[in-house]
């Protein structure tokens, strides 16, 4: 007899959906960095990706594992990079720096995105979104525009609003056995 076992997705998708909304709000400009917003990255943005990512190992999903896992470790990361200059335990990372750091992310993204063409178009449009998020992050920082910046922090808040919704939609639409909220055809 096979064993049921839950679908992680929903917590990942969470995770990652409320951490990019608040980052990005302050991305545009709203609200400084603040211990919230890194509380967040490293409990749910971080942990509960990771969490996700070992569940959807449990249940043979490569693509789930790879996406969880690696997001969560972002979150982690980006963390790091933004606290650790100021313990002195590390240098600050030159903008620069921090552009190669946001287009290779763009670029697993950008991957990432592909392997979900046989996924429904909410999914779909997580990715893409995501992808270009991280594209015009790099160029904030490879160009110093405030205004690349600020669009980002706008694309984000929609990025992180449709795993918001993709999350409750997978939650309502199992728990109720029929659709609640669509998520498109696969």
């Amino acid at each position: 007899m096979s064993e049921k076992l839950a679908n992680p997705a929903p917590l990942g998708l969470m995770g990652f959906g409320m951490t990019t909304i608040l980052l990005n709000i302050h991305n545009a400009g709203f609200y400084p960095i603040s211990a919230m917003i890194l509380a967040m990255g490293l409990c749910y943005g971080g942990l509960a990706q990771i969490v996700a990512g070992i569940m959807e190992y449990r249940r043979g999903n490569t693509f789930g594992v790879t996406a969880f896992l690696s997001y969560g470790l972002f979150w982690l990361s980006l963390v790091l990079l933004l606290t650790l200059p100021k313990t002195g335990l590390a240098d600050p990372t030159p903008e620069g720096y921090m552009g190669c750091y946001l287009l290779m992310w763009g670029v697993f993204t950008l991957f990432m995105l592909a392997g979900t063409m046989r996924y429904p178009r909410v999914k779909q449009f997580v990715f893409a979104s995501l992808t270009v998020l991280f594209f015009l992050l790099a160029a904030r920082d490879f160009t110093g525009s405030a205004l690349i910046g600020m669009i980002a922090g706008f694309e984000g808040i929609v990025c992180g609003a449709s795993a918001i919704y993709l999350a409750m939609a997978t939650v309502l639409n199992e728990q109720y056995g029929r659709t609640v909220l669509p998520i498109g055809a696969r």
